[in-house]
C-alpha cells in the first residue's frame, strides 16, 4: 500500500449555497484527477487531526475496506470518528462563513489557483482549542473529564486522535 501525498492548507469562504459549492469543488477536483476535502477548522483538532483521518481513510480506501461511495467522505467519518454519514457531514463545510482546512490528495498543479476563485487561502493558525472548542470536541467524541485528568489537559488533542483512530476498530 502507497501512502497518499496530501497538501493541507486553510481557507477562508463563504458558502451560500452548498450543493452548488460541493459540486464545483467536485468539478475541479474531477479535471485535475484529484480529491479535494474541506474540513470545517471549528470541529477538529487541528492539522495534526486533519492527517491522521486522511492517513486512516487512505488505507482503509485503498485496501478495499472503506464504508462510503467516496475518498472524501471516507475522510470525513474517521474526522469525525464516526460510521454514519450524516454525521460526518458535520466535520465538513456548512453554508455561511466557513474556516477550513482544504487537502488536495494527491497535490496537482493548477488545482489552488483554480480554488482561489472560491476560496481565500490564508496563513492563519486554526491550532488553538479554546476552552469552548475543548468543551464541543469532549462531547462528540465522548472524551470523559475522568480521562483528561489522567493524561492532562496538554494531551487532549491526543485522545481526540485517539478516536480518529479507533474508528477502524468499530468498523
Amino acid at each position: 500500500m502507497t501512502e497518499m501525498i496530501c497538501e493541507i492548507y486553510t481557507a477562508v469562504f463563504t458558502i451560500e449555497d452548498k450543493r452548488e459549492f460541493l459540486n464545483e469543488v467536485r468539478r475541479i477536483a474531477s479535471d485535475y484527477r484529484t480529491h479535494i476535502i474541506l474540513f470545517d477548522a471549528g470541529r477538529l483538532a487541528g492539522r495534526e487531526h486533519v492527517k491522521t483521518a486522511l492517513r486512516h481513510a487512505w488505507r482503509a480506501w485503498s485496501r478495499g475496506e472503506g464504508i462510503s461511495n467516496s475518498f472524501e467522505m471516507e475522510a470525513l467519518l474517521y474526522a469525525a470518528g464516526t460510521r454514519q454519514c450524516h454525521l460526518a457531514g458535520s466535520c465538513g463545510v456548512h453554508t455561511g462563513e466557513n474556516r477550513a482546512y482544504l487537502a488536495i490528495c494527491p497535490p496537482a498543479p493548477g488545482v489552488r489557483e483554480r480554488l482561489a476563485d472560491l476560496v481565500e487561502f490564508v496563513d492563519t493558525d486554526l491550532e488553538e482549542i479554546s476552552p469552548e472548542k475543548r468543551e464541543s470536541l469532549a462531547e462528540h467524541f465522548g472524551i470523559t473529564p475522568a480521562e483528561v485528568a489522567v493524561v492532562g489537559e496538554e494531551r487532549f488533542r491526543e485522545l481526540v486522535l485517539e478516536r480518529v483512530a479507533l474508528l477502524e476498530v468499530y468498523r
